[in-house]
């Protein structure tokens, strides 16, 4: 654990759950199109205003689906030259393995932050 996070008090209960419920709403994606961006947009703009690490979190989720949706285009188009299916499997299984560690770690209250994300909302 950083120095940084020594210092900063563990988000109650409730603020940890609303923050690992942003990170683990991407998976309604498996069954909703485009859910994979609506679940974090919509617990994002309900619970940001909550506590400050529900947004932090909510805003790195959705950072990280747009990021994926974006890899994910890409790759669909690639599928012409063959690469592409094994691309997109590659960013699927990345997208969800990532996602569950971010919702474990926002549970526990540590402050997650995927790798590969462009960070489009601040």
């Amino acid at each position: 654990m950083s120095d940084e996070q020594q210092l900063l008090p563990t988000p109650s209960k409730e603020v940890r759950q609303w923050a690992m419920f942003c990170h683990l709403s991407a998976l309604l994606g498996i069954w909703i199109p485009f859910g994979t961006l609506i679940g974090p947009l919509i617990l994002w703009q309900m619970k940001r205003e909550m506590d400050p690490f529900v947004d932090a979190q909510g805003k790195e989720a959705l950072n990280f689906q747009i990021t994926v949706a974006i890899a994910a285009t890409i790759s669909f188009f690639l599928m012409l030259v063959v690469i592409g299916f094994f691309l997109l499997g590659l960013i699927a299984i990345g997208a969800l393995v990532l996602t569950i560690i971010a919702g474990v770690k926002a549970n526990e209250g540590a402050p997650y932050r995927y790798p590969f994300t462009w960070r489009l909302i601040k």
